[in-house]
């Protein structure tokens, strides 16, 4: 099974227009047409390789999506303008008003904003739990749930939510799950282990160079194409339609992502069990520490490690921006939101990425206000980084133990 993703992937060839390596790229916003007959039958999705306005379709587009489907094992995939783009149509297709979610408490904060504060316009209610508590997943569903939510590796606890386990609940309950796969590309496969609908922000790990902002929706063919539907595809309707070039970029960056991927997990796990040893406190799925760490090796693709994620609780706020400041100042990094750059980047999420989250619900999940999360980067000597860092903490005295103990 952890082969197969790779394989897929590695199998796509496209020639371009004149035999070029890579396909060419669409330039166009609006495609001609011999006969007034095939114009008409394409907006009605009737012909097949036919196109007609790059909101609907284009081949730059539909080849990232083929590869997007390959790598992550399903039958089709629709990219989107923004990884929220893509979270926001599939939520708007599968409900309605009046419905009901059932979401992991520990979501990307933007995703957190729009089920608590935007869908609630629309009369439809998310219920937040602990998503690895399965006896409460199961007890929230109500005759008026239309899906359960979550993150494959949770934004920005970390918490691995257990899929298999999940997908059993939902098939038992004949609802969808959702799962955003932003964290864990090619280390997990959602899809594999039962998900039915698996999401990216292509602007993190799977682009790779912090130049663009896309996502992805794989899944069936059938709701694909609901996606995309004239009438009442939230996909087509919503209008969240990625740009041919940056398309073109993202297969691109695509090639290399099983070789990154490996060394941002390799450089993170030696990190996290270096500053573990020290007396941090750091979450990682990689150390036997954490208390997803099983699920994590249960269902992960081994040869991709335990993803470039991890978090060090500096005890409060004021040592979180001394730390990230400092860093920033001794080139180890940019303190900056997002993830998957070749550098490594590092951010306060209670007061950046989760800010949406109030802070009573904050200290609620365990996201306290000296919580640092770090994306670590492909550096090739991680031993001297480490050593750097260490020097950043020592510095400021965050490693005497009446800073770091909770």
């Amino acid at each position: 099974m952890s082969h197969k993703n790779s394989n897929n992937l590695q199998d796509l060839q496209y020639f371009g227009e004149y035999g070029g390596v890579n396909p060419s790229i669409s330039d166009a916003s609006t495609y001609t047409f011999i006969s007034a007959k095939t114009m008409f039958d394409t907006f009605e999705g009737n012909t097949e390789g036919c196109y007609l306005y790059s909101r609907h379709s284009s081949p730059s587009n539909l080849y990232l999506g083929e590869a997007l489907a390959a790598l992550e094992g399903t039958e089709s995939a629709n990219v989107t303008a923004s990884g929220m783009g893509a979270i926001t149509a599939v939520i708007l297709q599968l409900c309605n008003a009046g419905d009901h979610i059932i979401s992991s408490r520990t979501i990307y904060g933007g995703t957190y904003a729009f089920m608590k504060n935007f869908l609630i316009k629309f009369g439809i209610k998310t219920t937040f739990l602990d998503i690895t508590d399965l006896d409460a997943v199961a007890a929230a569903i109500t005759p008026n749930t239309k899906m359960i939510y979550c993150e494959s590796v949770s934004n920005p606890l970390l918490e691995v939510a257990d899929i298999s386990a999940l997908s059993c609940i939902a098939k038992k309950n004949e609802l969808p799950l959702v799962v955003d796969n932003t964290f864990s590309p090619l280390t997990i496969s959602p899809a594999k282990l039962g998900a039915d609908i698996v999401i990216h922000s292509l602007t993190k790990f799977i682009n790779g160079t912090s130049d663009c902002v896309a996502g992805v929706v794989c899944g069936t063919t059938e709701f694909c194409l609901s996606l995309k539907d004239v009438n009442n595809g939230a996909g087509m309707l919503l209008g969240s339609t990625l740009d041919s070039l940056r398309a073109a970029s993202i297969l691109k960056n695509m090639r290399t992502l099983h070789i990154r991927m490996k060394k941002h997990s390799e450089n993170a796990q030696f990190l996290a069990e270096k500053f573990e040893k020290d007396g941090l406190r750091v979450v990682y799925p990689g150390l036997l520490t954490h208390s997803g760490h099983l699920i994590m090796k249960g269902q992960m693709n081994p040869e991709y490690g335990y993803g470039g994620l991890l978090t060090m609780d500096v005890g409060n706020l004021d040592n979180a921006n001394a730390l990230m400041e400092l860093m920033q100042e001794r080139k180890l990094g940019y303190l900056a939101v997002s993830l998957g750059f070749y550098k490594t980047l590092f951010s306060a999420p209670g007061s950046s990425t989760s800010s949406e989250i109030p802070l009573e619900e904050q200290e609620k999940m365990g996201l306290g206000n000296g919580l640092i999360r770090f994306s670590i980067g492909l550096d090739d000597d991680i031993q001297r980084t480490y050593l750097l860092m260490k020097k950043c903490l020592e510095d400021l005295n965050i490693l005497s133990i009446k800073n770091i103990k909770p």
